[in-house]
């Protein structure tokens, strides 16, 4: 599969992918069926993770994952949709959609004039390290958040740096999430952040995509057990 093919089509459940994978997770989806992945190496660390940038897929499936998440944060019964920058707001918009909701709370990094600093934190993402940014929330969006059950959206959960961030934003305004959704969990990474900051916050994350940590083996990569 060539670099610009991935994320652009969902194959049949029948699609066999023998190990050890070469350029390509596949990734199994809700209904049986194939979405692959292709294949980061970490450095010279011996072990790669399976990667999905979700403004480069087709809108036909994001559009479904969005449509796979809705379903699994449904139960939670969410009364509002926080999205986290950048990948995950056009995520977050679309599951607001499928829940009923008409409209969403876009979190940026980008400061307008009007926004109070103290209701922004530090934030870093995997996919560019040493960027300096901070997370804010506009206040006038505020409002929206009292009393009501939160729901917070990201395209992919992998060290969790990003969501800790965004409950750590939250946690400013006095507010947490009762679910937290993302397209992609990659691998359990995340598990351990949120639970040594937050104890049980794990338990409430829901997601699309299940990925494991995956080691260098001869011809290609396995999934580390």
């Amino acid at each position: 599969m060539k670099a610009h093919e991935f994320w652009q089509e969902i194959h049949s459940a029948e699609t066999v992918t023998p190990q050890p994978y070469e350029k390509s997770y596949p990734a199994r989806l809700p209904d049986g069926r194939i979405l692959f992945l292709p294949i980061r190496p970490l450095g010279e660390s011996g072990s790669a993770i399976a990667s999905l940038i979700l403004n480069q897929a087709a809108l036909a499936v994001e559009d479904a994952l969005a449509g796979w998440l809705a379903e699994r944060l449904a139960p939670f019964s969410p009364d509002i949709v926080v999205g986290l920058p950048t990948l995950g707001l056009s995520l977050a918009r679309l599951v607001a959609a499928k829940l009923g909701h008409r409209r969403y709370i876009a979190l940026g990094t980008s400061r307008k004039f009007w926004y109070d600093d103290e209701l922004s934190v530090p934030v870093e993402s995997i996919t560019s390290p040493g960027a300096r940014k901070r997370l804010y929330v506009d206040p006038r969006m505020l409002p929206l958040l009292e009393n009501a059950r939160i729901a917070l959206v990201d395209d992919v959960i992998s060290t969790g740096t990003s969501i800790s961030a965004g409950l750590d934003l939250l946690g400013a305004s006095g507010h947490e999430p009762v679910v937290i959704g993302a397209a992609m969990l990659q691998t359990r990474r995340w598990a351990d952040r949120l639970e040594s900051d937050r104890r049980g916050m794990a338990g409430r994350v829901r997601g699309v995509i299940e990925t494991p940590l995956l080691e260098r083996a001869e011809g290609g990569w396995r999934p580390l057990d």
